[in-house]
């Protein structure tokens, strides 16, 4: 989606002009004929209505679009993304190639407007890469927004939240890439390729060395793969030099069958993004760089293939981490948290971070406690968990605190291990924390963010069609802005 900045509505080649509307005024001096379009549509502005009809304008019969924008106030930020949203929702596949956004008036800062075209943005995403049959209706053919009267300041805050866009872009694009076209080794390639020219450096543990260093814990989960394992790691440097970074840990299991503990066939094509978690962070650190975050920051993500080959673990194996510990295998569907261990400790003794926050798909008894609406948060420090919480509420992924503590822990005990890998079915997403806390070293301020009913969305939301919807990237880099960059 092309977004460009021009001084007025005549300038432009647009088919419609779109007019923003304050919730319950009425533009003066509005034509008769969209005045009565307004009235019999029960227009009044709120955030996301719209209606449409023709006028005479600039010498020339124009497409006149009314959109609301909601009151001004606290969520105004929030209302403009929604109407930026809702005219991309509505004339994406229209048949316009253009629409004009006329801000003059209006009253919005350069920030809620930033949110208006972040909407818009994010809306006109699509992923038709294998469709070879596509009905001319089904079409996208809006590919470009002029803005008329931009506030001061808005083109060059648009760069910036143009490059989270291409952050949450880049995840969705993953996440939604089928298991046989994104697997660890495409994985990693996909990235350096799209890291091309943007001062991310990039590194990779392939297997050998990870059974080197004696990663026995996320090799136990992809032995049952012909895809082999791989440890991706990715560095900004763009803060003070020898800083020591804020650390991204993702987990990257690119298909989960279950492994010998295999998951019912119903649904599991799903499965394809419970690498979900390293989409976000390999997103995340795609949007830092394009916007030159003055931060550093340090993403590690852990891929696997788990499946139930005559090599795969099973229930009952012991495998022994690489932080020393050792893991009965109780069931090899809770896999991910065996992948996320080893990563945790390797990133805290080769870069010792300031603070860690991992994002993983990680137990279905989250969608039990949330649904699709809110991520959990797990963390070890209130102060960490309140900002990841501010950031949520800030950027829309929304996060909601769970509890820990010891009273949880007597479920991982084993009998001839240090612990086993899953717990009972209740407090399941808790368990599933308390065991990635003992892999956290030197008290270093911890959160684990179980994403697993927020990365797909099976109806359109706010600011996605059905599928991916690059869940975590926003967040993550308004938790650097606002922990890091201030």
């Amino acid at each position: 989606m092309k977004i460009q900045f021009l001084d007025a509505a005549s300038n432009s080649s647009a088919g419609i002009l779109v007019q923003p509307v304050n919730q319950g005024a009425l533009p003066a001096g509005l034509e008769p004929l969209l005045a009565e379009a307004a009235n019999r549509a029960s227009f009044n502005g709120k955030a996301g209505q719209i209606v449409e009809g023709f006028a005479e304008r600039d010498g020339r019969v124009r497409r006149i679009v009314l959109a609301g924008l909601g009151q001004p106030g606290e969520t105004r930020a929030e209302s403009a993304e929604k109407m930026g949203s809702a005219l991309v929702a509505k004339y994406l596949t229209s048949g316009e190639t253009g629409l004009a956004i006329d801000l003059t008036g209006v009253g919005l800062s350069r920030d809620e407007a930033a949110g208006l075209l972040l909407g818009a943005r994010l809306r006109s995403w699509r992923f038709d890469a294998y469709r070879t049959k596509l009905a001319d209706d089904k079409k996208p053919t809006l590919a470009q927004i002029d803005v008329i009267g931009a506030p001061e300041g808005l083109e060059a805050q648009w760069q910036i939240e143009q490059a989270v866009a291409q952050g949450v872009e880049f995840t969705r694009e993953l996440v939604t890439e089928p298991a046989n076209v994104i697997y660890p080794e495409s994985f990693v390639e996909r990235c350096r390729a799209r890291y091309e020219g943007t001062g991310l450096v990039v590194r990779v543990l392939d297997e050998n060395e990870m059974v080197q260093l004696g990663m026995g814990s996320l090799l136990g989960v992809a032995q049952g793969s012909a895809r082999p394992a791989r440890l991706l790691v990715i560095e900004w440097n763009g803060g003070a030099a020898g800083a020591k970074p804020l650390a991204f840990v993702g987990k990257g299991v690119t298909f989960d069958t279950g492994g010998i503990s295999l998951k019912p066939p119903a649904g599991m094509e799903d499965m394809k993004w419970d690498m979900g978690g390293a989409g976000a962070v390999a997103g995340t650190m795609l949007a830092l760089a394009l916007r030159k975050a003055k931060a550093n920051i340090v993403a590690v993500c852990g891929l696997v293939e788990n499946m139930p080959d005559g090599k795969a673990q099973r229930p009952g194996d012991v495998v022994t981490s690489l932080s020393g510990q050792t893991i009965e295998v109780i069931n090899t569907d809770a896999e991910g948290r065996l992948v996320l261990c080893d990563a945790l400790t390797w990133v805290q003794r080769e870069y010792a971070p300031t603070r860690i926050v991992d994002l993983a798909t990680l137990t279905g008894a989250i969608i039990a406690s949330l649904g699709f609406e809110y991520a959990g948060l797990f963390s070890n420090n209130d102060d960490l968990a309140a900002a990841l919480s501010a950031a949520g509420e800030a950027s829309g992924d929304k996060l909601w605190r769970f509890p820990m503590g010891s009273v949880y822990d007597k479920q991982l005990e084993s009998p001839i291990a240090d612990m086993k890998n899953i717990g009972t079915r209740f407090g399941g997403s808790i368990t599933a924390a308390q065991f990635l806390k003992r892999f956290i070293e030197n008290d270093t301020p911890w959160a684990h963010l179980d994403i697993a009913g927020t990365v797909w969305a099976d109806k359109p939301g706010a600011t996605w069609d059905k599928g991916a919807t690059g869940f975590g990237v926003r967040l993550l880099d308004r938790f650097v802005r606002d922990t890091i960059e201030g």
